[in-house]
């Protein structure tokens, strides 16, 4: 009887754990899904690399259910070494606006074709590489100061996009589809966001001056130099708005689609998704497993052309109210991308 009961109990334990499991998945592959697309992305400069092993994961707007959309900085991260990260991106499908969560991973997959500058142009990335157990910074579109970082290199970027449009699909919505690579890489294993770039999205939408509604497009706060470091010298106001602010016809919550997947029969601006591994498998395995050793955009994509300038210094960034073609970041302070 004693056995009975306990062959019950872990058949009763295990069904709990799956039926946990199954729902912190849907929440990560699947988000949130909305009536009314986001805002332009805001125009704003890079803060400093903050030191070695550092990636930049760029700006986006998040959702609230009161109070609609929200801008959650940039920001450098601590990655996972031989690990790159994919944006996540709003992507129109199926009469919604539907957040595809971004993620961690050895390659780049698709992140709708959204310009988010400073190495994300759309296609790839082109911010630095993977070279062994180090990351080498592109110092053409990253801000990174040979003082503290010594793996640099200077490859120059031309970028073909300098839409500030911030979804993919639907009525001017960026017009993108996943390469047969792209497809390829959205299936290997991935490693969700690090807790500490979701408490840099949570502690974002906590701040009013960051809803779309309070700095119609301009955030106080577009970068940071560390996920949550809102405040201090190294918080970047944006420049300018990405476009002009229109403000939803509805609230929030009328704006509020299914959680999911229940979208119609369209899959447009949709991507397949791979089941992440915890981020400390992940650490694990990254430093052993040799597919993890070579990454990066080679230069040879056809979205972008670039030439090796490894002998050259970084050259001035124009200043431009208009999104920027990519250039040099000054040694202390980048004025490019976003």
């Amino acid at each position: 009887m004693d056995r009975n009961r306990a062959v019950i109990r872990w058949l009763m334990l295990t069904v709990v754990i799956l039926s946990f499991s199954a729902t912190s998945f849907s929440q990560v592959a699947v988000g949130v899904s909305v009536r009314v697309g986001p805002p332009p992305l805001p125009i704003y400069a890079q803060p400093i690399c903050p030191g070695p092993g550092y990636l930049w994961t760029p700006g986006y707007w998040g959702w609230n259910e009161d109070a609609g959309y929200y801008w959650v900085p940039g920001t450098w991260v601590l990655a996972p070494v031989g690990m790159l990260w994919t944006p996540g991106y709003w992507g129109w499908g199926g009469g919604f606006y539907a957040w595809h969560p971004g993620y961690w991973g050895p390659h780049i997959g698709f992140y709708g074709g959204i310009n988010y500058g400073f190495g994300y142009t759309g296609i790839g990335f082109v911010g630095g590489e993977w070279r062994g157990g180090a990351f080498y910074y592109n110092r053409y579109v990253t801000n990174v100061s040979v003082t503290n970082v010594t793996h640099v290199y200077n490859r120059s970027v031309e970028v073909n996009n300098t839409r500030t449009t911030s979804y993919n699909g639907g009525t001017g919505g960026v017009e993108a589809r996943p390469t047969a690579q792209e497809e390829a890489w959205s299936r290997e294993r991935h490693s969700a966001a690090l807790e500490t770039q979701t408490q840099h999205e949570r502690l974002a939408g906590q701040n009013r001056q960051n809803f779309a509604s309070e700095n119609h497009g301009r955030p106080a706060v577009a970068a940071t130099a560390r996920p949550g470091d809102f405040s201090g010298h190294s918080a970047v106001p944006a420049r300018a708005a990405g476009g002009e602010y229109q403000a939803p016809a509805m609230s929030p919550r009328e704006a509020r689609g299914p959680s999911s997947g229940a979208r119609g029969n369209s899959n447009e601006g949709f991507r397949s998704f791979t089941k992440p591994e915890s981020n400390r498998s992940v650490h694990k395995g990254a430093k052993t497993n040799p597919t993890y050793q070579q990454h990066g955009n080679n230069g040879t994509h056809p979205a972008y052309k670039s030439r090796d300038k490894a002998a050259r210094a970084p050259q001035q960034h124009r200043s431009n109210p208009s999104p920027p073609r990519q250039s040099a970041p000054k040694e202390q302070r980048h004025q490019g991308g976003r």
